[in-house]
């Protein structure tokens, strides 16, 4: 047989050929990667009085440090922009940074302007819109209130303690640890990885009793508080890209101070570079941008000068706005 002077068995080929063509050009649009990522960091309200001469909001350096070690660059993000210049923002960066500190998660400015980077990043991975939220410590609190729809919070004090992780079974078949190789998987689970610093958290039976929080986060680690509470150390969202740790993988390498209990071997290090580059290779899959390259490079952290600070915080510097 032949088809227009072809044989069947040609035509067949060349539509193949076609087909595969389109399939995989489609593959390659899906996976288009940002090799130029920028993350969104909200900053922090300044809370005790040896930092309030400076200003009113700040970011700690070993924040931007951590997530420029993994490869990105940092956008800081105020606390008093309008609704309308938080959604313009939300389609220029790359994912959300949630940092530590003391805020009240529900009346915060703070938790405020969370919440609204929040639901726009539901909405935009409903819609195909790739877009990833990482919260430490207190960060990763405000996502459980924001999930929950009301703070869940109780006393699990961990505070100056480094720590290894009590893995889930969910933890070996998770995105978060799924490029970690199995020493360092070991490592952490028998070694003292984690800095924790915190007093309050959430415990596990309340996290496994909440139909919202269990159905929506993946519980990978668990921790036991001064008070014998068992605590929920390490998440990440089932449909999301979000993500929460209740310690701080960013002292690892960036804090120094010797009055507290900051883990630096080799496994330590080692942890930390590997969530953030996790974290910045999620922010690679966004797909968002400036609209100019001078938008862009005035909207990054390296505008402005950051602080020394490390004789009277826990700090080594810190960026106040």
């Amino acid at each position: 047989m032949s088809c227009g002077g072809f044989s069947v068995y040609s035509c067949l080929f060349f539509t193949c050929l076609i087909c595969w063509y389109e399939a995989t050009a489609f593959k390659l649009f899906q996976e288009a990667v940002n090799n130029r990522p920028v993350i969104g960091v909200l900053t922090q309200i300044v809370s005790d009085a040896v930092m309030k001469p400076f200003g009113e909001t700040y970011i700690p350096d070993s924040y931007v440090n951590y997530i420029e070690s993994g490869g990105s660059r940092v956008m800081p993000i105020r606390l008093t922009l309008s609704t309308a210049e938080y959604e313009s923002i939300f389609k220029k960066i790359n994912g959300l940074f949630l940092i530590g500190g003391a805020s009240d998660l529900v009346t915060s400015d703070f938790a405020r302007v969370a919440k609204i980077f929040y639901k726009l990043a539901l909405t935009a991975n409903d819609a195909g819109d790739f877009f990833p939220i990482w919260g430490t410590c207190m960060g990763m609190q405000l996502l459980t209130v924001l999930v929950a729809g009301e703070n869940l919070l109780t006393e699990t004090t961990a505070e100056n303690l480094a720590l290894p992780l009590n893995l889930t079974t969910e933890a070996h078949s998770c995105r978060m640890f799924k490029g970690f190789p199995k020493e360092l998987m070991k490592a952490v689970t028998e070694e003292p990885l984690t800095g924790n610093f915190h007093k309050y958290g959430l415990k596990v039976k309340t996290f496994q009793e909440n139909q919202k929080l269990s159905s929506f986060f993946s519980l990978l680690s668990t921790n036991i508080a001064a008070n014998g509470a068992q605590f929920v150390s390490t998440i990440e969202g089932k449909r999301y890209p979000f993500y929460g740790v209740q310690w701080h993988p960013e002292v690892n390498r960036f804090q120094w101070s010797r009055k507290l209990n900051f883990p630096h071997s080799s496994n330590a290090v080692q942890l930390s570079s590997q969530l953030a580059e996790f974290f910045i290779n999620e922010g690679r899959k966004s797909l968002h941008h400036f609209d100019s390259p001078e938008e862009e490079d005035s909207s990054l952290i390296y505008t402005f000068t950051p602080v020394y600070a490390a004789n009277f915080t826990a700090y080594e510097q810190i960026y106040f706005f």
